[in-house]
């Protein structure tokens, strides 16, 4: 059946586009010089709450980042509409260089790498003295991720009422990492938190600990204004609380200058990213030491340069041990 007139031209004629369409592809993305800047408050389902200004922005990755994720932390920039009003949605087009990053996997055999927080000046690491018992594996394990990521670490030790710290605070003495000595009595009028609140004035500090030992109490404490639901139970067979924090969350320090952030009670922490020649940059006092040590030495093997170092007088045995103490943490289990 002929389908045009007698007198037909190619004008007339309809040609199907293809598959991908008329439209010619380019490589080259937008700069998106006039996008505002942003920080990242918390992540869920794939939308991200951002602090623009004074404003807070509901966001969405934008496609051209591709498989980059943006976290808690993170400084970008966003486009679309920013007025911060209901139902409104922008658009994160850019994820800025990153200062500091803590990250951890599943366990030692996951290959797979979680960054938890970005851009935090510290790591406060939570561990109660008793009820339920402190893990000074799990602790060791979290030093070694700040070290790694970049992050100062704080100690903070609460329910100080039912076990005394001195035995703890012994074997991370060598480190010299700050610490804070706290009650549940102190927890619950605030002078818990007026002593941590001075070590955080400044800075943004990302809060760590295992569930049941009073870290979301004390953010609490710290940020009265945003509380979080806490637990207050501990399983009496396994010694382990329940989690009530299921997404990590930046909040504005209360009485300073500062971020608090709030992150899942862990009840492991993978170290399977962590390059062990990289610790070593923790200790200043050894490091000269490592220039005599064989290729790709471990710090802890009978040609280590390391022991000669300390036996000259150059650095305190007790640092080395607990460099060496460190680098093995991958070898075992938290629970040890």
């Amino acid at each position: 059946m002929r389908r045009y007139g007698k007198h037909t031209d190619e004008d007339d004629i309809r040609s199907r586009p293809g598959r991908r369409g008329t439209r010619p592809r380019t490589h080259i993305r937008p700069k998106h010089e006039d996008a505002a800047e942003g920080m990242v408050l918390t992540v869920d389902r794939g939308r991200l709450t951002c602090l623009v200004g004074d404003r807070t922005i509901v966001a969405m990755k934008a496609r051209e980042l591709g498989r980059k994720a943006a976290v808690v932390g993170d400084r970008v920039a966003l486009v679309g509409d920013l007025s911060g009003k209901k139902d409104t949605l922008a658009r994160i087009v850019r994820i800025e260089e990153r200062t500091s990053v803590l990250r951890r996997t599943a366990d030692d055999d996951d290959p797979y790498e979680r960054v938890v927080v970005a851009n935090a000046d510290q790591l406060a690491i939570v561990t109660a003295l008793a009820d339920p018992e402190p893990r000074p594996r799990l602790i060791d394990r979290c030093l070694v991720a700040a070290f790694d990521g970049g992050l100062e670490p704080l100690l903070v030790l609460t329910k100080s009422d039912l076990a005394p710290p001195d035995k703890l605070l012994e074997l991370y003495g060598a480190l010299d990492i700050p610490h804070v000595v706290t009650s549940r009595g102190e927890l619950e009028n605030g002078d818990a938190a007026d002593r941590v609140r001075e070590h955080l004035a400044g800075r943004a500090t990302a809060f760590v600990g295992h569930s049941g030992v009073g870290k979301t109490t004390l953010v609490n404490a710290l940020v009265p204004e945003e509380r979080r639901r806490t637990t207050g139970h501990v399983n009496a067979v396994t010694g382990r609380g329940r989690h009530t924090t299921t997404s990590a969350l930046a909040l504005p320090l209360s009485g300073a200058d500062g971020w608090v952030i709030d992150t899942p009670g862990i009840r492991s922490f993978g170290l399977a990213h962590i390059d062990p020649s990289r610790v070593i940059h923790a200790f200043p006092d050894l490091e000269p030491g490592t220039e005599g040590c064989p290729r790709a030495c471990s710090h802890d093997e009978p040609d280590c340069a390391l022991d000669a170092w300390v036996e000259e007088g150059h650095a305190d045995p007790a640092r080395l041990y607990s460099l060496r103490r460190l680098l093995a943490t991958r070898e075992r289990k938290e629970g040890d």
